[in-house]
């Protein structure tokens, strides 16, 4: 997959969507940049931070992905792989419902997903080292290029949605301690119910992630 690097985007999702619709970058291709100064967060929040830190983007039609993958749970898709590249780092960080990434009991990145037209874009922002945003950090040294040229890798393997979900499910356990925000509301996760598509039951309702 090409990767196009900058120094500083306001966002590097808004960068991309741009690029694809004006036909300047086709997929499948990624977007990094060193700093993000207006970055698109959960329900119109903004993720922003200085260097060293990942703020990156990427394209991907979905004739490409796995024939099994529900596209309303693609952020739970393309996080846990992120998740485990971490991992494959000696970062203890994990995953809570549907596209937060923890260390601990604190928040340090996130995923946003939307499907334009056959393409799903991806943007992911991780505090690697402290931050001026609102969240905590990993306080890592690990270089943010090499981060998602070493995901790419993994990603473009596309394994399947069994095979993610079949870890993500026993990880998922650790969510029940937190909330989600479902509809504009914050929710508890203890007595929620997830099904096979990565969507949850709660109070007798299906909830998708929808990001």
């Amino acid at each position: 997959m090409e990767i196009v690097s900058f120094s500083q985007l306001p966002s590097t999702q808004h960068f991309l969507l741009e690029a694809l619709s004006h036909g300047t970058l086709e997929t499948p291709v990624a977007v990094i940049t060193e700093e993000q100064v207006s970055g698109v967060g959960s329900r119109d929040n903004q993720w922003e931070g200085g260097k060293g830190n990942f703020f990156a983007s990427f394209a991907i039609a979905i004739e490409k992905l796995p024939s099994d993958l529900p596209l309303g749970s693609a952020s739970i898709y393309f996080s846990y792989i992120m998740k485990q590249t971490l991992v494959d780092f000696d970062e203890e960080v994990w995953l809570k419902w549907p596209n937060d990434f923890y260390y601990k009991h604190e928040k340090v990145g996130g995923t946003i997903t939307q499907k334009v037209g056959d393409v799903v874009v991806c943007g992911m922002g991780i505090n690697l080292k402290k931050t001026s945003n609102a969240y905590a950090s990993l306080e890592t040294t690990i270089d943010p290029k090499v981060l998602l040229e070493a995901y790419l890798k993994s990603l473009e393997k596309f394994p399947s949605w069994k095979q993610i979900f079949s870890e993500y499910e026993i990880e998922f356990e650790k969510s029940r301690a937190f909330s989600a925000h479902i509809e504009n509301q914050k929710t508890n996760l203890l007595e929620a119910i997830l099904c096979q598509d990565g969507s949850l039951i709660i109070n007798q309702k299906k909830v998708f992630s929808l990001r």
